[in-house]
Parts: C-alpha cells; sequence; structure tokens
C-alpha cells in the first residue's frame, strides 16, 4: 500500500499537493515523507523541470541546465549568438553604476550590433539605427526593442526546433531514467 501512495506521489507536480491524494492518511504521509532521501525532490524535480521546458522558452532561459542545452542546440545550428545578446542585455539591465552602464552597452553594441560584429545578431534597419544613434548615452532600456526582437525569433523559431531536437530529447530520457534508477531499490 505504501509503495502504491509513494508512486501517487511521485507523479504530483507540486509536492505541497500530496495532502489532496484521498487514500493518504496523515500516519502513511509522515512515513513517505521519512522514506524520502532529500535527493529524490531535487532528480524527480529535474524530470519534471526538463518535461516543463516545453512549455516556454522562458522555461529553459530560466534554468541552469535547460539554458545550457538550449545552447548547445544554437551552437550546433551556428546561432547562439541570439542567446548569447539576450544573456548580455538580461545581465547589462541589472547594472547599477553609470559608468559600467556606458561600458557594457558599447561592449553588447560592439559584439552583436554594429556592421560586422563578431556575433552580429540578425535585427531590422530602424532597430539598429535607434541604438546606433543613442549608443553614445545609453540607457538600460536601450537594446529593449532588440533584445525583444531577438527572444521573439528564439520562441518561434529556434525553440520549436530545439524541442524536436535530439539534445532536448536525449536531456529528457537522461532525467527519465535517472529518476527511474533511483527508485527502482525502493519499490
Amino acid at each position: 500500500m505504501l509503495t502504491v501512495l509513494f508512486l501517487q506521489y511521485l507523479q504530483l507536480e507540486d509536492q505541497s499537493e500530496y495532502k489532496t491524494l484521498p487514500s493518504l492518511r496523515q500516519s502513511d504521509r509522515q512515513t513517505v515523507e521519512q522514506k524520502m532521501p532529500v535527493k529524490c525532490c531535487f532528480h524527480r524535480s529535474n524530470a519534471g523541470e526538463t518535461m516543463a521546458w516545453s512549455e516556454s522558452v522562458d522555461t529553459v532561459l530560466s534554468n541552469k541546465e535547460g539554458l545550457a542545452a538550449f545552447r548547445t542546440f544554437l551552437k550546433s545550428e551556428f546561432s547562439e549568438e541570439n542567446v548569447e545578446f539576450w544573456l548580455a542585455c538580461e545581465d547589462f539591465k541589472k547594472t547599477k553604476s553609470s559608468t559600467k552602464i556606458a561600458l557594457k552597452a558599447q561592449k553588447i553594441y560592439s559584439d552583436f550590433i554594429q556592421a560586422d560584429a563578431p556575433k552580429e545578431i540578425n535585427i531590422d534597419f530602424h532597430t539598429k539605427n535607434d541604438i546606433s544613434q543613442n549608443i553614445s548615452e545609453p540607457t538600460l532600456s536601450c537594446f529593449d526593442a532588440a533584445q525583444s526582437s531577438v527572444y521573439c525569433l528564439m520562441a518561434k523559431d529556434s525553440f520549436p526546433r530545439f524541442l524536436r531536437s535530439e539534445v532536448y530529447k536525449e536531456l529528457v530520457k537522461k532525467h527519465q531514467d535517472r529518476n527511474q534508477k533511483r527508485w527502482l531499490p525502493f519499490l
């Protein structure tokens, strides 16, 4: 009986929902909690997070392992400059010092925006022109239009291909296998 309850527990998205299982009495909940090693939650969570990446590009970008997998995929397609630019912009927006704002803005501009930049991103002429005209006095929002454009490109183009890629499929399988192996001895 406890094994069945434990398996039901593992199927829950949110661990706090285990109280909603009708057959799980207070004493059974305590037994499950005592038998659960801390690492189990981590591995179950990783498998769930890996599957959740398919929901949105935001989920992938906000997860360290998801981001690494997405970057690997983009490198294989020779388009990693998009995610690198997006990350540089996210870092830039957190900058407090006006001196650092100017330095980081110039670095982003020279790496991603200016003509023949080493990691030049594909953005429209008007956005590129607006940034070029305002780069001498940058603000924390000076790259917002370009970042939005790149984000949309990743969300509509790169991300769906990532979800169909072997990189993503192998990662999901790895997490599922790891999760399954972790629990076989318990059962």
